[in-house]
């Protein structure tokens, strides 16, 4: 599957507005993608909301949208992302007709993406069977009883399987559209969105949604500093005894902190840092891929090609050939 649009025009990404359309989720769409720029400074992606027939749109807020577009332009998009509607989302049942015709113009190709309770709508569509998918966690439950076979994830902030990508809730959706810019277009473009919306530019898919959890005692310190310690020496081979030792605590402590506050383990970040940390050398510099290996802490090619290719499916040559701007 091609995630950019044909020769000559951009990747256009379609947003399926809905009556209760949350107008959060509405606007960051139009936001992310909407301000995505190659580094000639032209715009990379076409967004068009389009309706299930054109004109007024209620929103869960005190006003109306007006769409001009209909469900046609799902026919055409490269990419399809539909917003929650919570009037709509979670009603048992089949897919009121207008709705299920509307997806049948999606072509097979398109990658699909869904934010916060949109989800209900793939699985009543039968497009997340077998498939990993994540919703808002107080839907969880409902989710679950309805799909039985869609294997939900309400601990994490967004799953991708195929074309066919879900996120929690609003904020989350900020996350996925990120990841997709950075999935297509490289982590330079994804962080200077980033930048521009002033919002983190990336968390990990696998990161716990904010649910209610046990905060540490008052006076318990945090591992602020020991991450940003991380981070200015990922060349270095880190264990979580060093990392424990800049918050003069224990390994076992620190390691229930950071998955407190992290939301997952103190290994897997560190991974992932170091990932974030090689793409940026393979976009941005000339560096033979053994020496992005070490500046990275992978410490060998052989190691760097093993974890990129885990993480993004290529080797750190094409991913370079892909992105080098």
């Amino acid at each position: 599957m091609s995630v950019f649009g044909d020769a000559g025009r951009r990747h256009r990404v379609a947003v399926l507005v809905r009556d209760g359309v949350l107008p959060m989720e509405l606007g960051l769409v139009h936001q992310l993608f909407g301000t995505a720029v190659s580094p000639a400074g032209e715009l990379l992606y076409e967004v068009v909301s389009c309706a299930l027939a054109p004109g007024e749109v209620r929103t869960d807020a005190d006003f109306s949208v007006t769409i001009d577009h209909g469900p046609g332009t799902l026919a055409e998009a490269d990419t399809v992302v539909l917003p929650a509607s919570h009037e709509q989302d979670e009603v048992p049942g089949p897919l009121p007709g207008p709705l299920a015709d509307a997806l049948e113009l999606i072509g097979p190709d398109t990658r699909i993406a869904t934010i916060c309770t949109a989800a209900f709508v793939l699985a009543a569509a039968g497009l997340l069977e077998g498939l990993p998918a994540t919703t808002h966690w107080q839907s969880g439950d409902r989710f679950r009883a309805w799909y039985p076979d869609v294997a939900l994830d309400c601990d994490v902030l967004y799953t991708e399987s195929g074309r066919v990508l879900t996120s929690a809730g609003e904020a989350a959706g900020i996350d996925l559209c990120l990841h997709m810019i950075r999935n297509d277009h490289g982590a330079a473009v994804a962080n200077e969105v980033a930048r521009r919306t002033v919002v983190p530019p990336h968390r990990d898919g696998g990161q716990a949604q904010y649910i209610p959890r046990p905060i540490a005692a008052p006076g318990a310190s945090s591992t602020g500093r020991a991450r940003a310690w991380a981070l200015e020496h990922l060349d270095r081979p880190l264990t979580l005894r060093d990392l424990a030792a800049r918050e003069s605590t224990s390994v076992r402590t620190f390691t229930r902190r950071f998955r407190e506050e992290v939301g997952t383990s103190a290994n897997r970040w560190l991974t992932r840092q170091r990932i974030e940390r090689a793409r940026h050398l393979l976009e941005a510099t000339d560096l033979p891929v053994d020496h992005v290996a070490e500046q990275a802490g992978f410490g060998t090619a052989a190691s760097l090609r093993q974890h990129l290719q885990a993480a993004l499916g290529v080797s750190p040559s094409a991913y370079r050939s892909t992105f080098r701007g």
